[in-house]
């Protein structure tokens, strides 16, 4: 796996190569100090990641990322940065992990392992390729950005402007509408059963008939009850052969 590193700063540059060095088989076979630089180096070369700070001279990190969003062969992204307020467009822009400074080597060599497994996930041929990045989804918890499997995903339920996202162990939040979230997930998996709710089909364990023809979803595994409103109901049936 080759990857470079865009760090204008000396010091945090050879910590974060130290640090992907010894925690993980990444080949980092060039450092850069100005985003140009980089759009120069990427029309002649290929890498699989890129360790991407934000302010950095001439054309900065987001901008930089913006870019490469549009290459037909999108490597992996990581910003490394000092500054918060910018994870929300990392994660527009599908950013595999947001990482803050000052570094802790131990969170960094989580996430090293991540993007190796997902590599080698990826590698496996273009079949296994299609299938992997329709299976994967950015979430947000905090300041970080978790690539999650979207099979891992039980449930979403709109809350005002955004949506939260509920797996079998942990809550996220998305800064969208539940309409635009549910557009990203496989739609022969999930099911918009309500307008604030959307449900992942293979989770369901009870279906519980409810007041006007309506439903009330138990899912496996988690304490939670999913509405299906009437409009939704007949399709619902349908699906789940009621």
């Amino acid at each position: 796996m080759k990857a470079i590193i865009v760090e204008d700063e000396i010091p945090a540059k050879e910590e974060l190569e130290y640090i992907i060095q010894t925690h993980s088989k990444i080949d980092i076979v060039a450092t850069f100090e100005d985003g140009l630089d980089v759009l120069k180096f990427l029309q002649a070369e290929e890498v699989d990641a890129i360790f991407l700070d934000i302010n950095i001279p001439s054309l900065d990190g987001m901008l930089l990322a913006s870019n490469i969003s549009k290459f037909a062969k999108k490597p992996y992204i990581i910003f490394t940065t000092a500054y918060k307020e910018h994870a929300a467009q990392a994660f527009e822009l599908e950013a595999f992990d947001y990482i803050l400074k000052p570094y802790e080597e131990k969170r960094i060599a989580a996430m090293l392992a991540k993007l190796e497994a997902s590599f080698k996930k990826e590698s496996g041929g273009e079949e296994e390729i299609t299938t992997e990045v329709t299976r994967r989804i950015n979430l947000r918890k905090n300041e970080n950005i978790i690539v999650t499997d979207v099979n891992d995903i039980y449930y979403a339920e709109a809350s005002e402007k955004v949506t939260l996202v509920y797996t079998k162990t942990d809550e996220y939040m998305m800064p969208m509408s539940i309409s635009d979230f549910h557009d990203k997930l496989p739609q022969d998996t999930f099911f918009r059963c309500h307008r604030s709710y959307t449900v992942n089909l293979s989770k369901i364990h009870e279906i519980v008939p409810w007041f006007n023809h309506t439903y009330l979803v138990r899912l496996k595994d988690i304490k939670a009850e999913i509405p299906v409103s009437r409009s939704k109901a007949k399709a619902f049936r349908q699906i789940m052969h009621l």
